[in-house]
């Protein structure tokens, strides 16, 4: 009998948790440990931030759903892990052993690297998580009452530039609901070398209709941007060219500002020997199995996937929503296999496919692969994907609801969208 533990229960843990209780003999233990008892859906935490969403449509307690599939769960955080032993040290002193690891964290967001920067003991805000999305509303409530200048968008080292631009979409869309637009300036800063970029070196048109986009919704741009410090109500930045020497210094002013920062590896895991690159960030190999440690795996943000490309400003790579579901079905296919006898063959993707809502319309990407050149270079722009993203939000939901392992993206998406045939 074997005893899995999954490290994480966000959009790669409870898949993954799923997967493996699907896959392997009920003779084998899976359990779950959170460092938070609640399973959040990423992707609507801008709609939170504007109130198009409230915090229980998009949350759903960990425990009895898990309950519900034979899977144990463990509400509490890792402090330690003893690779050579199989062994995690949890809050509290206690131990669990391990046979097989899947490290599913997600990322630690690295405010600190920005002086003044983050929601708790800075003057940004994010949208990272639930929590931030909320604290972000409770501020906008009051900014309708006062507005004033909006700057949005990503530090320096960050990965995930869809979002940044999908809430500065949505915060238009919203202002001009209120009839409020009028009065409150928008600027979009981004370490992005263009309008576009996504961390992908641009996808299609992306750069052309995303910068269409701006225009056409008075949004005003810094690209080149590495952002030095943040003061109550002052955003500092330095605008970079195109060999990295500063070609403008900014001084932005706001009265709220929502800047996604750069990822770093969560604690426990960065600690262990040998693991992860500088970052925190698990060093996989093509079975999504750690290089050191044969009895670990990683999905999802937590593991390290070079730049496409370098950059004046730094900026990593995305993971989006199909890579990591991918990921996840890749590692319950190896460790199924590895526990009947036969070796690893299951491989993920670095594929990139994005559904970005902009509040009354919405832009589509795939990037296939992630690194160019590409077989796959679409980007899109529509209603229909203001739509398709809620309608994926409801299907997710009611997968996580229903303890479903199928596979979102390779089942529905990809096919809904033509761009590839898969198998059922």
């Amino acid at each position: 009998m074997a005893h899995i533990v999954i490290m994480g229960a966000g959009l790669g843990g409870m898949p993954a948790a799923y997967e493996l209780r699907a896959r392997l003999g009920a003779e084998h233990r899976v359990t779950v440990v959170s460092a938070v008892d609640y399973f959040q859906f990423v992707p609507s935490n801008p709609w939170v931030a504007v109130g198009w969403r409230e915090r229980d449509d998009v949350v759903l307690k960990i425990a009895p759903l898990l309950e519900a599939k034979g899977i144990a769960f463990v509400g509490r955080p890792v402090t330690a892990i003893d690779a050579e032993a199989r062994r995690l040290t949890l809050a509290g002193g206690d131990t669990l052993d391990y046979d097989y690891l899947v490290i599913t964290t997600g990322p630690r967001l690295a405010f600190e690297e920005v002086p003044g920067a983050g929601p708790d003991e800075g003057h940004t805000h994010s949208v990272c998580s639930v929590d931030h999305a909320q604290t972000f509303r409770a501020d906008y409530q009051k900014f309708l009452a006062a507005p004033g200048p909006i700057v949005v968008g990503a530090m320096p080292g960050a990965s995930c530039f869809g979002p940044a631009y999908e809430f500065a979409f949505i915060l238009d869309a919203d202002l001009r609901k209120r009839k409020l637009r009028h009065k409150v300036p928008m600027t979009y800063v981004s370490s992005e070398p263009y309008i576009g970029h996504l961390g992908l070196g641009g996808v299609g048109d992306s750069k052309s209709m995303l910068e269409s986009e701006l225009r056409s919704r008075d949004i005003k741009w810094v690209t080149n941007a590495k952002t030095t410090r943040v003061e109550p109500g002052k955003l500092f930045a330095t605008e970079l060219d195109d060999l990295g020497q500063p070609r403008r210094e900014h001084e932005l002013p706001f009265a709220l500002a929502m800047m996604l920062p750069a990822f770093k590896g969560v604690a426990a895991v960065a600690a262990v020997p040998g693991l992860c690159n500088p970052r925190g960030f698990v060093l996989i190999d093509e079975f999504q199995r750690s290089k050191a440690y044969p009895s670990i795996f990683s999905a999802g943000v937590c593991v390290a996937i070079p730049p496409v490309e370098a950059t004046p400003v730094p900026t990593g790579a995305p993971k989006t929503g199909y890579m990591i579901e991918t990921m996840v079905t890749a590692i319950a296919h190896n460790i199924a296999a590895e526990l009947a006898g036969q070796p690893a063959t299951a491989k993920g993707t670095w594929n990139a496919i994005c559904l970005a809502d902009m509040g009354d319309t919405g832009a589509a990407f795939v990037a296939l692969p992630q690194i160019p050149p590409r077989n796959v270079n679409w980007f899109k722009k529509g209603k229909w994907v203001h739509y398709a993203k809620i309608a994926f939000e409801k299907y997710f939901l009611h997968k996580m609801r229903s303890g479903n392992a199928d596979p979102v993206y390779e089942k529905y998406v990809l096919k809904a969208l033509g761009i590839v045939r898969l198998a059922d």
